[in-house]
């Protein structure tokens, strides 16, 4: 208990500090360590240590979430058509 005090008075002490709620603080600090591991898990991508199953597994989101966050930050990917109509006999 005494290291979620602390943790709650120093987001007491960052919201008082940035004029934020502390909504807004713990928001931003989740968006900060995301994207970390987000960047962490896409140097994995690149070096094809790891596969895209692995990694949304890891971070907790979808295969769809993660193909728009590749997109975002211009990393290129292999597009998998599914769908019949395309397919040659």
């Amino acid at each position: 208990m005494k290291g979620l005090q602390q943790i709650k008075s120093e987001i007491d002490q960052l919201a008082n500090n940035s004029n934020k709620t502390e909504l807004e603080v713990v928001d931003a600090l989740h968006k900060y360590y995301f994207n970390k591991a987000v960047t962490a898990e896409i140097k994995h991508y690149k070096k094809k240590t790891k596969k895209v199953a692995q990694i949304t597994k890891d971070l907790k989101i979808s295969h769809r979430r993660f193909y728009k966050i590749l997109e975002d930050k211009k990393v290129e990917f292999t597009k998998y058509n599914k769908s019949k109509d395309d397919v040659e006999e």
